[in-house]
């Protein structure tokens, strides 16, 4: 494997290769116990976890560790992730788990939040008094749930509401402006919070960072995390504006930060991080999250891998054209396959509702492949078998190699 040099153009096989490499595909999944040590250097690759927690086979951020480690403790990850203070939720991405560093660099973001105008807590009489005695219970009494607030009466839950009572809202705002901090998590995926100042090192919370300084450095983490990408892919990775990320971006090209290159395919000038890796083949097979860094910015995985990938949760199920929860399925440097999954945890199954095979795909060997993966999850998961749905030649053959 080779180090970038300065480049000028870039084939399309090189840009996958690198962007897999950056996001730590290149290295082969650990053959011993999965230790703490492969946490950080998976988390030092992607930088940002985005949290998701639809349970309908693994809360998402699981299954981005499990694409790159296999099977490991997820009990031990989260006492990883919230003991120690070197990590911390924020909003990043999305809400995110990042390294505890980053907390000054989003301050921006925290003082922008505001509530939106259909929040149930605009309508709520004595607002500002009430958010503050929020505060202040935490102040005075320690961590807290949602549940441990005082009940409020709240708007009815619709039919397809995400619902969330005034209490949570109130957290959640206090949240977003950074005057609380997430100190873990309940086993139902409650978060618990409480003062930054009894979460965080204080040498973050002490450290201040003008606006540019900020974006600069979130930007540079981006180029590393993607090894090569457009502004709109920069971008992307922390939730910045191109307008506000071009430049951002021309300061680190004169820094030698990131260098601009061609790459074979692509319309937009793209820059190539200093950190970029070269790997002459990608090796092994994985899963991929639906919410994984590799797939966040939906242009992007179309133009590395001619993958068009939409997430179906929302679209009503007579629409759906490759299922309700679809992970890619990646072998190499291609991804070769996606596969609608559903842990059914009562019958003990692991079930395939869908599985197609991408375009010019080797079937045969990819649905080997798969085998192999979904075996491993199956047991990771501890279901104790896979039940395929046979709807098309390709989950016929799924189905017959299982």
């Amino acid at each position: 494997m080779t180090v970038a040099v300065r480049r000028r153009r870039l084939s399309a096989a090189e840009a996958r290769r690198v962007a897999l490499a950056a996001q730590g595909f290149a290295d082969p999944r650990p053959t011993r116990r999965v230790d703490v040590r492969h946490y950080r250097k998976t988390l030092d690759a992607i930088r940002v976890l985005q949290l998701d927690y639809v349970n309908v086979l693994m809360p998402a951020h699981f299954l981005v560790l499990w694409s790159r480690l296999g099977a490991y403790d997820k009990t031990r990850f989260e006492r990883f992730l919230y003991a120690g203070g070197a990590y911390t939720e924020q909003w990043a991405h999305e809400a995110s788990i990042v390294p505890s560093a980053c907390w000054p660099l989003l301050a921006h973001r925290r003082e922008e939040h505001q509530l939106h105008k259909q929040n149930p807590l605009m309508r709520l009489r004595h607002r500002r008094a009430y958010l503050d005695a929020v505060l202040e219970q935490v102040r005075q009494q320690g961590p807290v749930t949602a549940r441990d607030l005082p009940p409020l009466p709240g708007p009815k839950k619709r039919p397809g509401d995400w619902h969330r009572s005034l209490p949570r809202r109130a957290l959640d705002y206090h949240f977003g402006r950074g005057g609380l901090a997430v100190v873990s998590r309940r086993p139902n995926f409650q978060r618990v919070y409480d003062l930054p100042d009894r979460v965080l090192p204080a040498q973050h919370l002490a450290r201040s960072i003008e606006r540019a300084d900020a974006e600069r450095e979130l930007l540079k983490f981006a180029a590393f995390s993607l090894g090569v990408g457009t502004v709109r892919d920069l971008a992307d990775y922390y939730r910045m504006s191109p307008k506000d990320a071009a430049p951002r971006l021309l300061e680190l090209v004169e820094e030698r930060v990131i260098s601009p290159v061609d790459v074979e395919g692509w319309k937009e000038t793209a820059y190539l991080a200093k950190t970029a890796r070269f790997p002459r083949k990608i090796h092994g097979a994985s899963l991929i999250s639906p919410f994984d860094p590799l797939l966040w910015f939906r242009p992007r995985a179309g133009r590395l891998f001619g993958f068009h990938y939409r997430i179906e949760i929302y679209v009503p199920a007579a629409q759906r054209k490759w299922g309700y929860y679809v992970l890619p399925f990646r072998v190499g440097d291609d991804i070769v396959a996606r596969v609608d999954l559903k842990a059914d945890r009562q019958a003990g199954k692991l079930r395939v509702l869908a599985a197609h095979a991408e375009p010019l795909t080797n079937r045969r060997e990819s649905s080997a492949e798969l085998v192999r993966e979904l075996l491993a999850l199956k047991d990771w998961l501890e279901l104790d078998t896979i039940e395929v749905t046979r709807h098309n030649p390709y989950s016929r053959l799924l189905a017959t190699s299982l």
